[in-house]
């Protein structure tokens, strides 16, 4: 009962934290508006899977020494920063050329493969300091430390899962054909206020 409680815990602060806007959920709708639905879920998961990196090196602690090592997190934040804005640059140059690819009922190849997708999601996650931060509060001041290991690790499926799902729904969302026929030719506005936010996030990164 102990670790049922403890889990319950975790999932709702974890509902609350995958459920605010950040550089997730930017890359999520970028890609689902850009490339429609078969690329934003191989997006999603390689979100889900960056959050099993987090779960690993809060496994064995490492969180704390990226925390307690200012230069190793600043240089981490700057990563992050670099390759969102790496992403900003391709959702701000979108056009009415591209909107022919905004959604997968036309049928048409997407402008980028499963592979780079997968990746691309996982890169937003996994290089996210924001998220470091979370998973040493979450394995510090929630999850008790005599907590078993093999427990940890089975929260930690779970956040990873979780969060996969989520953006996996988003993207059906984003991609269902009423909120497409919404969209319509226009889309490619929503993708340059993606990268927008893109940008705004990696400002934030590098001056808080």
């Amino acid at each position: 009962m102990d670790y049922l409680s403890e889990f319950i815990t975790i999932a709702l602060v974890h509902l609350v934290a995958v459920a605010s806007p950040g550089p997730d959920f930017a890359i999520v709708v970028r890609n689902s508006i850009s490339y429609g639905r078969r690329i934003a879920m191989y997006t999603s998961v390689g979100v889900g899977l960056g959050i099993l990196l987090h779960v690993a090196y809060s496994l064995i602690g490492l969180s704390v020494v990226i925390k307690t090592t200012p230069w190793l997190y600043s240089a981490i934040s700057y990563l992050s920063a670099a390759y969102l804005l790496y992403l900003a640059w391709g959702a701000l140059r979108a056009g009415p050329s591209d909107s022919a690819a905004t959604v997968s009922a036309t049928g048409q190849t997407a402008a980028i493969s499963p592979k780079k997708a997968l990746l691309s999601g996982f890169l937003t996650n996994g290089l996210n300091p924001k998220a470091t931060l979370f998973f040493l509060s979450l394995f510090t001041a929630i999850i008790n430390i005599e907590t078993p290991f093999a427990v940890k690790a089975i929260y930690g499926v779970y956040l990873a899962f979780a969060t996969g799902v989520w953006f996996c729904f988003l993207s059906y969302l984003l991609s269902t054909s009423r909120v497409a026929k919404l969209i319509g030719d226009k889309g490619y506005w929503l993708d340059r206020l993606m990268g927008v936010v893109l940008v705004a996030l990696a400002i934030r990164l590098v001056t808080l």
